[in-house]
């Protein structure tokens, strides 16, 4: 009920305001369960996302998200219930497992499931290397995946920026359905995941026109951390 009473207030306003677009809006099935896998440039992510699709869109997201406490624990756990989000433990192991369990479930449900393969977002506004999650996902629940690209949202409201920018029109492209259907029932194997989850991160570069970089984006973020300590440290 939350996500409706935010999607028809919140959205016009920032409608209105920031002028989003998008393209490729009909290559999103109008039922059934389908997979959007999105880069991941900024938080404004959450509010630009899905705004423009008539069906609910369901996304996981880190358990810290509802578990803080005092007004801004409130403030988060209405939001991201809001937008659709449903929390997960990311610590790795069965914690992982289960996060995998949740999307089933959803898209079991014949459900919109919403999910980053990079894992987080984006350190500089370059597309990192996907987790093989995705992939388990399109296997086990037999659905299509479509690439979901977001545009201009790093520049919009990049790292450290609480507020949106003005003046900036951030954008969404839906790619065209990706069929995996030839690798059904090898969700067990490794290198076929690679290859799935290598495929959708391709056809993200491709919508978006960022720089892909061979690596995880937390692995990234540590290496820019110690950089700076580092050159924090030689001044």
């Amino acid at each position: 009920m939350l996500y409706w009473v935010v999607k028809y207030t919140i959205w016009p306003l920032l409608r209105l305001i920031y002028r989003p677009w998008a393209k490729g809006m009909e290559n999103v099935p109008a039922e059934g369960p389908v997979i959007l896998a999105g880069n991941h440039l900024s938080f404004a992510d959450h509010f630009f996302g899905a705004g423009f699709l008539p069906r609910k869109v369901i996304s996981l997201g880190k358990a810290e998200y509802f578990t803080g406490r005092g007004i801004k624990g409130l403030v988060s756990r209405a939001f991201f219930s809001g937008v659709g989000t449903v929390p997960i433990d990311r610590s790795g192991g069965k914690a992982s497992e289960a996060a995998l369990r949740t999307g089933l479930r959803v898209l079991k449900d014949n459900q919109v499931l919403g999910i980053y393969p990079e894992g987080t977002r984006s350190p500089d506004g370059r597309l990192y290397k996907g987790k093989t999650g995705v992939a388990r996902l399109a296997l086990e629940a037999r659905a299509p995946v479509i690439p979901w690209a977001m545009v201009n949202t790093f520049e919009m409201m990049p790292p450290g920026h609480p507020i949106p920018k003005f003046g900036i029109r951030p954008g969404v492209r839906y790619g065209k359905p990706l069929d995996f259907s030839r690798y059904y029932g090898m969700e067990g194997d490794r290198l076929v995941l690679r290859a799935v989850t290598d495929e959708i991160m391709y056809a993200l570069m491709e919508l978006s026109g960022q720089e892909y970089v061979d690596k995880y984006a937390a692995s990234a973020k540590v290496e820019m951390v110690r950089a700076a300590r580092a050159a924090a440290t030689k001044s």
